[in-house]
């Protein structure tokens, strides 16, 4: 009876563990569906360097990068006056909170921080001292890629590749 018992439970332990490795394969395989991005290709040359990137299935341009060394998600928004972070996000990364601001949203005028980012990266793009905002009314997720860094750097879109590409001087 009790061997009867064990085979049950580590049978169940079994479907139970199967089902977890499951969830976890199509979790990733819908998170690269999402951001096909998130290592982006490099390309370097003499002059200048490329960083490439697929469009998701929403149509919006995600990518991984790091503010200050550390990893973050990007959604590129040329729409976006600054670099645009959420509050809980630019705590967890440690940024200064400057002076107060107004900023107009698609919901309407919000308060929101000035602050500074010493280094964004992209791939092998590098930018210095970018402005950015803190917004508190953002919810936690990607980091709005907005002018203030674009601004640096050229891009074209051709079909649903973006190319972003810093030249060097």
């Amino acid at each position: 009876m009790n061997i009867r018992r064990t085979g049950q439970g580590m049978i169940t332990a079994s479907m139970i563990g199967g089902m977890a490795l499951l969830t976890y394969f199509f979790s990733e395989f819908e998170d690269g569906k999402n951001n096909p991005n998130r290592s982006p290709e490099t390309q370097v040359f003499a002059n200048s360097i490329e960083v490439a990137l697929q469009r998701n299935r929403q149509g919006h341009y995600l990518v991984g990068g790091q503010i200050n060394k550390k990893e973050v998600i990007f959604l590129l928004d040329t729409g976006a006056t600054d670099v645009v972070i959420p509050e809980s996000t630019a705590r967890a990364l440690r940024l200064p909170y400057g002076r107060k601001g107004l900023a107009m949203t698609a919901n309407g005028s919000i308060t929101v921080h000035e602050t500074r980012i010493r280094e964004l990266q992209i791939g092998k793009i590098v930018l210095h001292d970018i402005k950015a905002s803190i917004n508190p009314g953002m919810s936690d997720g990607a980091i709005l890629l907005g002018m203030s860094a674009l601004s640096q750097i050229e891009f074209s879109q051709s079909g649903s590749t973006l190319t972003l590409r810093q030249k060097f001087i």
